[in-house]
């Protein structure tokens, strides 16, 4: 798709597997939570090697249905890497739905990564984007993105794509 940048390869049926996973942690969180509930927790790990991992998740119910989970766990090893990963679902009162994930890294001689994706649907129709960026050790930098949205009216499909290197 870009050249050289390390885009994410997700079919459409990931996408809709974690639509379904959105869709279903809504319902549990519509049927066992009162109207202002919300549940966290937040942990960190010190490791003897020097490395070190913080975890962080929240769940809500809204109060007029649907919710969000969300997670995010940051890690470095000491040596002067770290990353981080981090994905939401949220499940909105009329029924739509939006996932997103992400990671980044970064790396002792100053090269970085990411990379993110996101697929939504809505009584309006649907929207997935794909996206990536590394940065090399010179400091050049490649990033790419492509996103398509569908018209649930239509079936009318619009994609772009963007490609950069400087």
């Amino acid at each position: 798709m870009f050249p050289s940048v390390p885009t994410p390869t997700a079919p459409v049926a990931t996408y809709r597997a974690m639509l379904l996973a959105a869709l279903a942690v809504a319902a549990l969180l519509h049927l066992a939570a009162n109207d202002a509930n919300a549940r966290s927790r937040h942990t960190v790990e010190h490791n003897a090697d020097g490395s070190t991992t913080a975890r962080t998740g929240v769940v809500r119910a809204a109060p007029g249905g649907g919710g969000v989970l969300r997670g995010r766990s940051v890690s470095t090893d000491g040596q002067g890497h770290g990353s981080v990963r981090s994905g939401a679902a949220v499940v909105g009162p009329n029924g739509a739905m939006a996932v997103r994930q992400g990671q980044s890294a970064r790396n002792a001689d100053g090269t970085a990564s990411h990379s993110s994706t996101l697929a939504a649907r809505g009584d309006r129709g649907t929207l997935q984007s794909t996206g990536a960026a590394t940065r090399s050790a010179d400091g050049s930098v490649t990033q790419g993105r492509t996103t398509t949205a569908t018209s649930a009216a239509t079936g009318n499909s619009v994609q772009t794509s963007s490609f950069r290197a400087y």
